[in-house]
C-alpha cells in the first residue's frame, strides 16, 4: 500500500454545512451549530461548504462567517477543518473567485488559517486543472508566509476528466513542477458526474456507479490518498445509507459525505467492527442474523426447517426438501453460514496469530464454531481456516481504522470505551505494533 501522506489514515465522515443562510438575522447559524458538534456526532472532516450549499449570492459573505467561526470556533472542533471554495475546470471567472477566498480566509492576521487543514476543490477537470488548483494553493501560502504543502488539497470527482485524471496522478505527484503531494481525499460527486456523463435512469434517480466508486478507491489508493463517496440524499433511508457504506467498505472506500449529523454517526460507526459477534444464514436467498440464545444460534423464520429423521435429518430450503446424513448437513449449513466477527474476536484471533508467528509457526488454523437451531432441531457445525501473514495483514484494516480514530478522536473515547469496555480497548490499541 502507499503510503498516506497526511495525518489522518482513514476519514470516515465528511460532513458539509452552508457557510451563509439567506434571510436569517446570523446567516453563519449553520456553521456555529456544525462547530459544537462533539462525539460521534462530529466528522472527521468539516467542510464549510461555500460552494453548492451556499447561494452564489452569499459566497463573499460565506468566506466572512468561515474566518469569524473558525477563529472563534476551530481550536475546539475534533476533527479536521477543510472549507469548500468555488472552482469549476471551464470558467478561469470562477477559479479566480474561488482563489480570492482562499486569499482572504488563510489570512494569518484574521485567525482562522491556524486551525484549517486545507481546502476542498469541486469540479476539477484533467491533470493539468489540478495542477492549476496546486498552484493556487502554494500562491496562498507564499503569500501568507506558510509552509510550502501545509494546506492539503481534496478533490471532487464530477467529470468523466477527472476520473480519468486519477490514473495521472502517480506519475505527476513528486515532480519539482507540482506540489500534488499535498492531494488528501478524493471525493465522488456522483451528481454532477452524472450530468457530466450524460446518464439517464427511468426514474430520474441517479445512476449507483459502481464503475466511479471502484476507481476513485482505486486512485486514492494508488496515490496515498483517501476515497471518500459522495452524498447520500434521502436522508431518511438510514437502511439504505449503511448498505451504501457496506459496499463502498468492500472497495476499500471506507470514508462518505454526510449530510446531517445523524449521518455522520452512522458513517462514524460503520467501519468499525461490531461490538458482538453474529452468525448469518441464507435462508432461501434472504440472508437473516441468527438470534443468539443461550450458546446456541436460533432460526425461526419459514424459509428453512430442519427435522430429525430415522436416517438423518431432511434439511427444507423453500421449496425443496432433502434427506442428509449428519455429515452431509454440516457440510451444507457451512455452505449457508458465515460468521461477522466482534471486535474481540479480531483482537484476538490476531494476538493468536502474532504469539504463533513468535513461536516461529507462519501459519495457524483458526477455528468458528456454533451450535445452531433450527426450528427445534440442533446441530453443531465447525469450521477452519486458515491464518497466515497476508491473513494477519487484512484483518489489521479494521483495526488500523481503529486505531487511527482512538488517536486522533479522543472527543470519542468514552463512546468507543462504552461500545467496546476498556480492556478491549487497550487490547485493541496494542496489537500489530
Amino acid at each position: 500500500m502507499t503510503e498516506r501522506r497526511h495525518d489522518r489514515e482513514f476519514v470516515r465522515t465528511f460532513f458539509t454545512s452552508p457557510t451563509a443562510v439567506e434571510g436569517e438575522d446570523d446567516s453563519a447559524k449553520m456553521l456555529r451549530r456544525a462547530a459544537g458538534l462533539r462525539g460521534m456526532q462530529a466528522p472527521d472532516v468539516w467542510v464549510p461548504d461555500n460552494e453548492d450549499a451556499t447561494a452564489p449570492s452569499m459566497r463573499d459573505e460565506g468566506a466572512e462567517n468561515i474566518v469569524e467561526v473558525i477563529s472563534e470556533q476551530g481550536a475546539e472542533f475534533p476533527g479536521e477543518i477543510h472549507p469548500r471554495m468555488v472552482w469549476h475546470r471551464d470558467s478561469p471567472e470562477t477559479r479566480y473567485q474561488g482563489f480570492q477566498h482562499m486569499l482572504d480566509i488563510t489570512d494569518p492576521e484574521r485567525g482562522a488559517v491556524e486551525h484549517i487543514d486545507g481546502f476542498v476543490i469541486p469540479e476539477v477537470g484533467g491533470i493539468d486543472d489540478w495542477k492549476k488548483a496546486d498552484e493556487c494553493f502554494t500562491i496562498v501560502e507564499h503569500e501568507h508566509g506558510l509552509d510550502e504543502g501545509s494546506l492539503a488539497m481534496s478533490v471532487i470527482i464530477e467529470s468523466g476528466e477527472a476520473e480519468l485524471a486519477m490514473c495521472d496522478l502517480r506519475d505527476e505527484m513528486g515532480k519539482p513542477s507540482n506540489n500534488l503531494e499535498r492531494l488528501f481525499l478524493l471525493v465522488d460527486g456522483e451528481v454532477d458526474y452524472t450530468k457530466d456523463m450524460r446518464a439517464m435512469t427511468p426514474t430520474g434517480e441517479l445512476p449507483a456507479w459502481p464503475e466511479l466508486r471502484h476507481n476513485t478507491s482505486r486512485g486514492a489508493s494508488a496515490a496515498g490518498c483517501i476515497a471518500v463517496d459522495g452524498p447520500y440524499d434521502d436522508i431518511r433511508d438510514v437502511e439504505g445509507y449503511r448498505e451504501r457504506m457496506t459496499d463502498n467498505q468492500a472497495k476499500g472506500m471506507l470514508g462518505i459525505w454526510s449530510l446531517t449529523p445523524g449521518q455522520v454517526v452512522e458513517a462514524n460507526t460503520s467501519p468499525l467492527p461490531p461490538k458482538t459477534g453474529s452468525w448469518l444464514l441464507d435462508a432461501d436467498g434472504e440472508e437473516v442474523e441468527l438470534a443468539s440464545e443461550d450458546g446456541v444460534e436460533a432460526y425461526d423464520g419459514d424459509r428453512l426447517s430442519l427435522e430429525a429423521t430415522d436416517g438423518g435429518y431432511e434439511l427444507r430450503v423453500g421449496g425443496d426438501a432433502r434427506e442428509l446424513t449428519a455429515d452431509e448437513l454440516r457440510e451444507e449449513l457451512l455452505g449457508l453460514t458465515s460468521y461477522v466477527p466482534s471486535m474481540d474476536d479480531i483482537v484476538d484471533s490476531m494476538e493468536e496469530f502474532e504469539a504463533a508467528k513468535e513461536a516461529g509457526r507462519g501459519a495457524i488454523a483458526m477455528t468458528q464454531s456454533a451450535t445452531l437451531r433450527i426450528g427445534g432441531t440442533e446441530i453443531d457445525i465447525e469450521k477452519d481456516r486458515m491464518w497466515d501473514e497476508a491473513t494477519y495483514q487484512a484483518a489489521m484494516t479494521p483495526i488500523s481504522l481503529f486505531q487511527d480514530v482512538y488517536e486522533n478522536r479522543p472527543d470519542q473515547h468514552d463512546e468507543l470505551e462504552e461500545r467496546y469496555g476498556a480492556g478491549v480497548v487497550e487490547r485493541a490499541m496494542e496489537v500489530g505494533l
